[in-house]
């Protein structure tokens, strides 16, 4: 009688229980971090760990952090502590940080954390380590208003399981140990979920985070540690009217709203028509078939079909990185190291003009900042493979009259002059390997950098002897600039100035087009120099088989189409965003 007592009581909650509508937050996006952020997910999805419409419902906000990540607020504990978290399609487990993180772990000291001693039914284990932090004490970080952390002991609900819990980032390892408590959502009360207790943190990635931790909701099978995710505790409890969720990302600069995601159900007002449906091909992440894509007047890629995820943990439309190259380049997009040597040439050749006739090569580089005092690199981020350099300035380092043999900048020095540039060169080369060897800099970027602003030097020199103008000398260290092979699918800037002129680009899937403009595949972030930058959407991965080649579709498909993830019936739907 008692079993059947317990199976009414909970087929009436899943009866009398409302979908919950949790309100996302959103902050602009930096450039850094959302590089950093791209490495993390490149890290998580190479080590995989794989061996219908419901009704309106209540809400979380979601805060969009980098116009990329966007979170909202959950507590662990009785009572609740409050955590920022990201929900993440794209892994499965929940973590944050930990009352008992590293001394060295310092974005584990500028977020809010667990303190299980704050649970009212903790049960005191081993594991207690308090600590102290000067990030924490001094406040140093601007972001970040609270150093609160969890302390298991303040939980009435506590409870330990002590198991150790491990993820590769792609810029550090975070670690920590599980551990057993109420989690709050709204108003749902998840009983005894596992989470982690993260005590090291990789700090690149998390220290300017707004967020404190993660929330998976992606299937059991990703979860480290086979831990069973919070959505399906959800479910098991009784909690939700319907095995869905969905998503409603607010792409728009001027909301405060970041968005909402709706647990057990949708909201009719966030969307427009019918929703899409597409089968999971592959549980773990939501993996699906994507038909094709197309770009306006360049052609189709992807014609067979191939696979993809719908990843809110992700900002950006992921790819192989062959055929992002491809994309990036019809759509008009130059890669950012490009950009940025072409900046260099221009911001620093009148300097190099103006000194040219009175000071060495290496000189000339410390006067400008681009060697430091000892022939290392001050400014040397955007060069790193000085022979190849060598190699373009010859083929570009021709003189004004047509048909006239290029002259060789390094190796066929044809003058005093030019000869005692090379000699110059090549003794500021031998001091920095010198300074290296004697315990100096070995930053290698930074001293390739000062060696690629002496080769344009002795290439300057010649061009003016040849009687070239600056703007032809210009004009071939631009083409200098882009001959540079900076790596398959990486980043990549366009001019804003011509976002109305560049082409749609359609996903086709479930036999449905779902079409992007450039103002939605394209990312402008605020480089905090007063003026914003154009960062194509478009980003190469390359994921090895079995489980690549794999397109991931993140916030930047999901923002404009409403998403509902359909765990019941295994299956991804998209709908335009209202």
């Amino acid at each position: 009688m008692r079993l059947i007592a317990l199976a009414l009581l909970a087929a009436a909650a899943v009866a009398t229980a409302a979908p919950l509508r949790l309100s996302l937050r959103k902050l602009p996006l930096v450039p850094a971090v959302h590089r950093r952020h791209h490495a993390n997910r490149t890290a998580l999805l190479t080590q995989q760990r794989v061996d219908g419409e419901a009704n309106q419902g209540t809400d979380i906000p979601i805060t969009n952090f980098m116009d990329a990540q966007y979170y909202g607020e959950i507590g662990l504990g009785s009572p609740p502590q409050k955590f920022q978290v990201i929900f993440d399609t794209g892994s499965s487990n929940l973590w944050v940080p930990s009352s008992k993180c590293s001394y060295f772990s310092i974005p584990c000291y500028l977020h809010s954390k667990y303190y299980a001693e704050k649970s009212s039914m903790h049960r005191k284990g081993p594991r207690v380590l308090h600590c102290w932090h000067l990030a924490c004490s001094l406040r140093f970080v601007p972001s970040i208003d609270h150093c609160s952390k969890y302390y298991a002991e303040k939980s009435s609900t506590y409870r330990e399981d002590g198991r150790d819990f491990d993820i590769q980032y792609g810029s550090g390892r975070l670690s920590g140990f599980l551990s057993k408590d109420t989690l709050t959502m709204g108003d749902l009360k998840v009983q005894g979920q596992i989470f982690a207790e993260a005590v090291m943190e990789p700090s690149l990635s998390f220290i300017a985070a707004r967020f404190d931790g993660i929330l998976g909701m992606g299937f059991p099978e990703i979860s480290v540690g086979k831990v069973q995710p919070p959505f399906q505790n959800m479910l098991a409890q009784g909690l939700l009217p319907e095995p869905v969720f969905s998503f409603w990302l607010n792409r728009k600069d001027e909301s405060d709203i970041g968005g909402e995601l709706v647990l057990g159900g949708v909201d009719p007002a966030h969307f427009k028509g019918e929703h899409t449906w597409v089968p999971v091909s592959r549980r773990g992440f939501w993996q699906f078939k994507m038909d094709s894509m197309e770009i306006q007047g360049s052609g189709t890629f992807c014609s067979g079909g191939c696979q993809a995820i719908a990843d809110t943990g992700t900002s950006l439309l992921v790819g192989p990185p062959e055929v992002i190259d491809e994309i990036n380049t019809a759509i008009g997009a130059e890669p950012v190291l490009v950009q940025q040597c072409k900046a260099m040439v221009h911001q620093y050749l009148p300097e190099i003009i103006k000194l040219i006739n009175n000071m060495p090569p290496l000189a000339i580089c410390q006067a400008i900042g681009l060697c430091g005092a000892s022939g290392n690199g001050a400014d040397a981020r955007v060069l790193s493979n000085s022979a190849q350099y060598r190699r373009l300035l010859k083929m570009y380092g021709s003189s004004t009259t047509a048909g006239q043999e290029a002259p060789l900048v390094v190796d066929g020095v044809q003058s005093a002059a030019e000869q005692e540039a090379a000699q110059q060169a090549q003794q500021g080369q031998q001091a920095q390997q010198g300074g290296r060897k004697a315990g100096g800099s070995n930053d290698g970027a930074a001293n390739d950098g000062c060696q690629m602003c002496q080769y344009v030097v002795q290439y300057v020199k010649i061009a003016l002897a040849s009687n070239e103008t600056m703007a032809q000398i210009m004009q071939n260290l631009d083409r200098a600039c882009e001959t540079f092979a900076f790596g398959s699918g990486g980043e990549a800037v366009v001019d804003c100035t011509k976002l109305h002129t560049m082409p749609t680009i359609t996903f086709n899937i479930a036999g449905k087009p779902f079409v992007l403009r450039p103002d939605q595949y394209v990312l402008k972030i605020d480089t905090g120099m007063g003026e914003a930058q154009c960062v194509s959407g478009f980003m190469g991965l390359d994921v090895p088989p079995p489980l690549g080649p794999l397109w991931i579709l993140g916030d930047m498909f999901i923002g404009p189409y409403h998403t509902v993830f359909d765990y019941g019936n295994e299956r991804v739907g998209f709908a335009p965003a209202a």
